[in-house]
């Protein structure tokens, strides 16, 4: 990975704690994986879908006390909603943008997105307070909403950040960033390329079903990089499958083909928990669960065990789907959530056009 790079947007050495904040939250979706955990950094084709399931943050003016707000995934919420996170991001943004003061603005962070869930609620949280910080401290010329820093270069410093914690791929970053359905080949290094990017159907809609188990992925990132530098077998056969199914996943949406693209969502489910070990016992039973009572394909969304479950359903049906499957946990499942939600356009559709660095 090359050195930071920085961006000049003030006179160097001008301190800018007390910038102006922008004229509005910046705003982020989460993300489903649809097909390809993991292969963003193994190397292989995944597809991610944006949803409107959404994170803001808002840089508060001075002396304004927060309004609560929803905790990053695995952390506390000392400022405002935003954890540990806004003072790490500022860190980071110091090292590449002159002038910036020793202390972060202070913000407000709610997000829609159940935590730990493997719909990148974090790299959301993340993504937004590099998104408010920039438009605060290095207020665009002209103003008018246009970017102070290019959105691929906040892609790739977000990836860059999680990197140094996780150890982790780059497609939630752009995936986020870029909105709607995307399909990625990966890289070993640095961030995916991004091959296709189109609009989800309209007619069609997503289920999440939140198992109320958290995902945690760090040490399952260890465990499959230990994997691939010892040549296991089962890693070699698992991304060979899950990149089918990341086709066969794009295929059936460029082809609007609903019961096809179940199947290869199917499909890349089971090459995660057959292969991998990324499900459990609970998520199989609620697979099973909502297959049975409302006849609706689900996959696991992220690496990892425990989180959440998405499928794709008409968008006419979506309300009675959620409904007779809320009534299907029933109190045997208490804690499980069903969120719909639809496709949602990034930040900054445009980087999907862009070069890749």
């Amino acid at each position: 990975m090359n050195g930071p790079t920085t961006v000049s947007g003030a006179d160097e050495g001008a301190a800018m704690p007390d910038a102006a904040p922008t004229a509005g939250p910046a705003v982020v979706p989460c993300r489903a994986c649809l097909a390809g955990e993991d292969l963003d950094w193994l190397g292989g084709r995944s597809v991610s879908l944006a949803l409107d399931l959404m994170t803001s943050v808002t840089v508060r003016p001075p002396g304004a006390r927060p309004s609560g707000g929803a905790a990053p995934e695995g952390g506390a919420v000392p400022d405002g909603g935003a954890g540990a996170w806004a003072d790490e991001v500022w860190a980071f943004l110091r090292q590449r943008l002159p002038g910036l003061g020793a202390r972060p603005p202070a913000v407000t962070a709610h997000s829609d997105a159940p935590a730990a869930s493997g719909l990148s609620s974090s790299t959301a949280l993340i993504v937004a307070l590099f998104r408010a910080f920039t438009g605060a401290a290095v207020p665009a010329a002209g103003g008018g909403g246009s970017w102070p820093v290019p959105a691929r270069t906040l892609a790739q410093w977000a990836y860059e950040f999680e990197f140094a914690i996780f150890n982790g791929g780059g497609m939630d970053h752009l995936a986020v960033i870029a909105g709607g359905l995307l399909l990625l080949d990966g890289r070993t290094t640095g961030l995916p390329e991004i091959r296709h990017r189109t609009a989800f159907p309209d007619e069609w809609a997503v289920v999440v079903l939140d198992s109320a188990t958290r995902k945690d992925t760090s040490d399952h990132i260890r465990s499959v990089r230990a994997q691939l530098a010892a040549g296991d077998a089962r890693l070699a056969a698992y991304r060979e499958r899950t990149d089918a199914a990341s086709a066969a996943v794009w295929e059936a949406v460029r082809g609007r083909d609903l019961s096809g693209l179940g199947a290869a969502m199917s499909r890349a489910h089971c090459a995660m928990r057959d292969l991998q070990g990324m499900s459990t016992p609970l998520l199989e039973e609620l697979r099973e669960l909502a297959l049975r009572s409302v006849g609706l394909p689900l996959k696991l969304s992220g690496a990892g065990g425990g989180g959440a479950l998405v499928g794709v359903c008409p968008a006419a049906d979506q309300a009675e789907v959620v409904a007779r499957l809320r009534r299907a946990l029933g109190p045997a499942h208490p804690r499980a959530r069903v969120i719909p939600a639809r496709a949602a356009a990034g930040l900054a559709p445009e980087i999907a056009a862009a070069p890749t660095p």
